[in-house]
């Protein structure tokens, strides 16, 4: 075959070129008309995406009142939907001792960028463990407990469920009604059966204890009970200490098996040993449980997404393999966990003058929101608001139940420009001595107007 500009020296070669340039040519043609029908190129002559059927999704119930608050530009209105802390001043916070632990790591030169172990930074999960079980916690003695470093209280619960998904030999758990409305998704899809049992009684606005006794009474044997450790989220209604002992002593003489979601440790009382009661009392009698630990909240670390699942087992040997297993479960879904936050909570848990600034720092964020419950009661009753107000400050931790419907709610937001979630849950963090007034006018507007 000749090469180049060189003219062939036969008619045979001539003919020889010509195929090949015809073959050549069609083969482009083909090339660029597979390119042009193909769905995922850009030259499809106006043909539809092959996404085409993607509908739009909602917006999340939560997540999308913030969105709603930021398109209304009115210049009174008040979000009280998302869970997050802010100040007297309506701003968001950061601990001074979460910038003082911060600035110690930046001045590190030591400190590497290398990826974490998959079950993250050792020294934070052993100070997670310490903080939720008690230092004192005979299952960390014997070496009972494996923890691992998870994607904030959320990823936490997900990697736990995933793992009894794979290897406990129940597969059904049972969540409270109402519960964060995240939670039956990420059971769900982790591959659990999600049924419900009775928490909340609307009637006296406060914990359906009977009900609670009833359903898990009768679920079926070894099912998993997820239970919120302190600061219920929505309803801000928790068990008393008495209450707790007969849902401890209940669940092991069934055999159920405990998932304690604790995303408030310390921010709902001030006092992180008194919110870490209901766990220790399950883990005090021997049996096993597993805790979702999260510290978006009481260190506002909400953007750094730190978190811890750990697992209290029956021995040592059990908790290693556990662990093993758990690799596996976080290994395909996001390889290991991220560093910065880990080390912010490990700098603060291993130092005792800033584990006491942060618990000082810690009381003081609770106690504001103490201090906004007895405001927004004491505005209701100078208003005469209708009905029994008296579970504002019954109820404990970020949320308040108010009892207000959805048709109130929407008129809040209409008039008002209040924004909070459609069941009435307000975030009592979002309020100020400023905006306490507006609230309970809008609060007592409703239940006038609305009924």
């Amino acid at each position: 075959m000749h090469k180049g500009n060189i003219a062939p020296s036969s008619p045979a070669d001539r003919r020889l070129t010509t195929l090949a340039r015809h073959l050549e040519s069609s083969t482009m043609d083909s090339a660029n008309q597979s390119i042009d029908v193909s769905p995922t190129s850009g030259f499809s002559g106006g043909q539809n995406s092959v996404f085409h059927h993607v509908v739009q999704a909602p917006e999340d119930p939560i997540l999308g009142v913030t969105v709603a608050y930021n398109k209304d530009p009115s210049p009174v209105k008040l979000n009280l939907g998302v869970g997050a802390y802010r100040t007297e001043e309506g701003k968001p916070l950061v601990l001074n001792v979460v910038r003082k632990a911060e600035q110690m790591l930046v001045n590190d030169s030591s400190r590497v960028k290398e990826y974490l172990p998959i079950v993250g930074l050792a020294d934070f999960n052993k100070l997670s463990a310490k903080l939720i079980l008690g230092s004192d916690s005979p299952a960390i003695r014997e070496n009972r407990v494996t923890t691992v470093q998870c994607l904030s209280g959320t990823g936490s619960l997900r990697v736990g469920g995933e793992f009894l998904a794979r290897h406990y030999h129940q597969r059904t758990m049972y969540i409270p009604v109402p519960t964060w409305g995240n939670h039956p998704k990420v059971f769900g899809l982790a591959g659990l059966s999600v049924k419900t049992y009775r928490y909340y009684d609307p009637a006296t606005r406060g914990l359906d204890f009977q009900g609670l006794e009833e359903d898990l009474g009768s679920a079926p044997s070894g099912s998993i009970v997820l239970l919120h450790a302190c600061a219920h989220n929505p309803t801000g209604v928790d068990p008393t200490t008495q209450q707790w002992e007969q849902i401890r002593k209940l669940m092991r003489s069934k055999a159920l098996l405990p998932f304690f979601d604790s995303a408030y440790q310390g921010f709902a009382s001030g006092n992180l040993d008194s919110d870490a009661q209901s766990v220790r009392m399950f883990v005090a009698d021997g049996g096993e449980c597993l805790v979702a630990q999260s510290y978006a909240k009481n260190l506002g670390l909400y953007g750094e997404r730190v978190g811890a699942l750990s697992i209290v087992c029956r021995t040592a040997d059990v908790a290693g393999r556990v662990e093993s297993q758990l690799k596996l479960v976080i290994r395909p879904m996001y390889s290991n966990p991220p560093i910065h936050g880990a080390s912010i909570v490990g700098t603060i848990l291993k130092d005792s003058s800033m584990f006491q600034e942060w618990t000082n720092e810690l009381k003081a964020m609770a106690d504001r929101i103490i201090s906004m419950r007895h405001q927004l009661l004491d505005a209701l009753h100078a208003r005469d608001t209708p009905g029994d107000w008296s579970h504002i400050i019954k109820q404990i931790g970020m949320f308040t139940f108010t009892g207000l419907n959805s048709e109130q709610v929407a008129f809040m937001r209409k008039e008002y420009h209040i924004y909070m979630t459609s069941d009435g849950r307000i975030s009592m963090a979002g309020l100020s001595t400023k905006t306490v007034p507006h609230l309970a006018d809008a609060m007592h507007a409703a239940v006038t107007k609305m009924g």
